[in-house]
């Protein structure tokens, strides 16, 4: 269990209430801070998961506790956010929804088949950091903050696009393998 990408992945959860804390703090050298740390986190995302199948690091822990991380970081920001008002709670509570249910998915058919990340998954993952960033980066101490609340939030918004359609990808996938794989020994 205690090997680098596992330990990488341990850091980033702890990282989150960090994050979370340095976020509501409310001044613009926390909300610095606060990127940096999310930044970090998400490095490390990418960064475990290459060493364990690269090295041959796979764990059981990492299979995991990786994906419970990765919902950690990235919900744990859009919440603070929604906290703060900078994102619509219910953007927060429909990518909440769709990731939840899918961890939910993947670990009920398990048993039956591996259903790993799509392209599609990947380029969720990529927009959901990037809107964050755009979210976290205190605009207003380097220029007028507005034409970059547009682009965030139009980010924001492709990024729940894809969170969706990949969402509804991956109930087609796991109703066929329901109905046709046999539990795997």
């Amino acid at each position: 269990m205690w090997n680098l990408p596992n330990s990488l992945t341990i850091g980033r959860l702890v990282l989150v209430p960090v994050f979370v804390v340095l976020l509501l703090a409310g001044t613009t050298p926390t909300r610095w801070w606060a990127l940096v740390v999310f930044v970090i986190a998400s490095v490390t995302d990418q960064l475990d998961g290459h060493l364990a199948r690269s090295r041959n690091l796979v764990t059981a822990f990492g299979t995991l506790a990786d994906p419970i991380a990765d919902k950690a970081l990235t919900l744990g920001a859009l919440v603070t956010l929604s906290v703060l008002g900078e994102v619509p709670w219910w953007v927060t509570l429909l990518i909440a929804a769709r990731e939840l249910g899918i961890t939910a998915l993947r670990a009920v058919l398990v048993r039956r088949s591996i259903m790993p990340a799509s392209l599609g998954g990947k380029v969720k993952t990529v927009l959901q950091i990037v809107a964050i960033v755009l979210l976290i980066v205190p605009w207003g101490a380097l220029m007028d903050p507005a034409p970059m609340r547009v682009l965030a939030l139009v980010v924001l918004y492709l990024a729940l696009a894809v969170t969706l359609l990949t969402g509804v990808d991956y109930v087609v996938k796991g109703w066929r393998i329901s109905r046709s794989a046999r539990p795997v020994s």
